[in-house]
């Protein structure tokens, strides 16, 4: 890891590393819980496996920032954002989900991490990286599938032969007959509904054992949200006959012991929400029928004020922590005349 050290970190380089650092100590936080709470012994074969890989990217991105004489992240850590002792929140069908959805998104963030690191030691990191998570997720879907618990995507039917579109109402969706789902409409709508399903499920369980009201309340209201957008995107699929992926509310126990931090809860509330947005803004350029961009850039305004206000509780309670940023230099020039 020390080839390239004399090189200076780029802008986003540094704040990639932070990101997984931040992400990272969040992850270590849930995964010593989960595994806590286990039962199945597949399932913590792989919750083992989880707790390894982020533990590892932690040591190697410490070594990295103190090399690089940068301020360590403060993160989240064990005695402060999780009490490992507190009843079980969620079912080991729940926990195998989220290694599953959660798997995915991590893969497509080291993808992209790796796609704008210059330096040979960070590319050569996040290139391990996504071998490593790839592998995983592979050995996530084998034993979601072993248990009949995956979910797959809608089938489309077999053309006779390729063909070329002909008229303009390809791209209506407001007036007259629509045409049906194109492929991948369809498969951004399934998977919105699914993370949104998942959400919904994570929202219930962290509203239970919540501190503070005000936290309840912001997620509470995340979990109408995820809900409601779920909906959304059920009713476009049924208009098409398309079967529904299945929810996870049954999956979340009845426990309101603390069992994490308000400040790691709204943290990956947040995040989400911040994910949310870059998977809706994908399907909407993805989507050609206008009525699906409408929704999305609907759906996108709603969950980006919701974002706002949970910015707002993190920054009122001393939780949000800086990102690396440029230098403010009317900043600089104030101190100097101070």
């Amino acid at each position: 890891m020390g080839e390239g050290k004399n090189i200076q970190l780029t802008s986003a380089e540094i704040t990639q590393l932070w990101t997984a650092y931040m992400n990272d100590t969040a992850l270590m936080c849930n995964f010593e819980y989960f595994l806590a709470k286990v039962e199945d012994k597949e399932v913590q074969s792989l919750l083992h496996q989880a707790l390894d890989i982020v533990r590892s990217n932690v040591k190697t991105l410490t070594g990295i920032f103190n090399q690089e004489d940068y301020p360590l992240p403060y993160g989240f850590n064990l005695e402060e954002d999780v009490d490992v002792s507190a009843p079980r929140l969620f079912s080991d069908t729940y926990l195998l989900n989220y290694l599953h959805e959660g798997g995915q998104v991590v893969l497509q963030a080291y993808s992209i991490m790796l796609s704008t690191s210059v330096r040979s030691d960070i590319f050569s990191y996040f290139k391990e990286r996504v071998g490593v998570i790839t592998e995983f997720l592979g050995q996530v879907k084998v034993l979601l599938l072993t248990k009949g618990l995956y979910i797959r995507s809608p089938y489309l039917p077999t053309p006779e032969t390729y063909d070329f579109v002909e008229d303009q109402s390809f791209l209506t969706g407001y007036f007259g007959e629509r045409r049906p789902l194109v492929g991948t409409e369809m498969l951004n709508l399934y998977t919105n509904f699914q993370r949104n399903a998942l959400g919904v499920a994570t929202m219930i369980g962290f509203s239970q054992v919540a501190k503070s009201k005000e936290v309840r309340k912001f997620l509470v209201r995340g979990k109408e949200i995820a809900a409601k957008h779920c909906e959304v995107f059920g009713s476009k699929m049924r208009e098409d006959d398309i079967p529904m992926p299945m929810t996870w509310e049954t999956e979340v126990t009845d426990s309101i012991t603390y069992t994490f931090s308000d400040k790691l809860m709204m943290f990956y509330s947040t995040a989400l929400i911040g994910l949310s947005v870059g998977y809706y803004g994908t399907a909407m350029a993805m989507s050609p029928r206008r009525d699906l961009g409408v929704m999305y850039t609907r759906l996108i305004a709603e969950i980006l004020k919701y974002a706002e206000d949970g910015a707002k509780i993190m920054i009122k309670n001393g939780w949000m922590e800086e990102p690396p940023r440029a230098l403010d230099r009317d900043e600089l020039a104030n101190k100097k005349n101070n």
